[in-house]
């Protein structure tokens, strides 16, 4: 399997970490299907100790409520790919973490787990700052690869936006 190739992210990643910096602002990651991806974008940059939290990998429904406090009944009900989940896992990170901004991602990569209304690709992102918590529903082309860099670089942007207030 070939390394992700976190160079096109590069300008966005750079344009975070100064956005972040200027506010004094700290960011988290929650991930599901990008498995950490996120942070390690983030990370991949020198001095983004500066800006950089934590990240929370969070596959299972396990994870999501033992980390981050996702109620297992919104779970349940919602299932692990839907705006509820990506909402509680944004605002989990925030509360968790001594941050200003974070990030989570849930979805389905594939090639398998799509489920009648979630095909491949269905990917919820949400974005969480003192203000309140946002959510965008992604339907994501492609392989594996492709739905989780596309993903990765969905996050970044948004992120981008929260940061600079745009």
């Amino acid at each position: 399997m070939a390394a992700f190739d976190f160079a096109p992210l590069t300008p966005t990643v750079l344009a975070l970490g100064d956005a972040l910096r200027a506010r004094g602002w700290r960011l988290a990651a929650a991930e599901s299907c990008t498995g950490g991806l996120i942070a390690a974008a983030c990370t991949a940059m020198a001095g983004s100790s500066d800006w950089f939290e934590r990240g929370y990998v969070t596959y299972s429904n396990q994870a999501k409520t033992e980390l981050l406090g996702v109620p297992a009944a919104l779970l349940a009900g919602h299932g692990a790919v839907s705006a509820e989940v990506a909402r509680a896992m944004a605002a989990g990170a925030l509360q968790r973490a001594p941050v200003q901004l974070a990030v989570a991602v849930t979805g389905i990569a594939g090639p398998g787990g799509a489920v009648p209304g979630k095909p491949v690709g269905t990917v919820w992102l949400a974005w969480a700052t003192a203000a309140g918590v946002q959510a965008e529903r992604l339907q994501l082309p492609g392989d594996r690869a492709s739905v989780r860099g596309a993903t990765v670089a969905a996050a970044l942007s948004r992120l981008l936006q929260a940061a600079t207030g745009a």
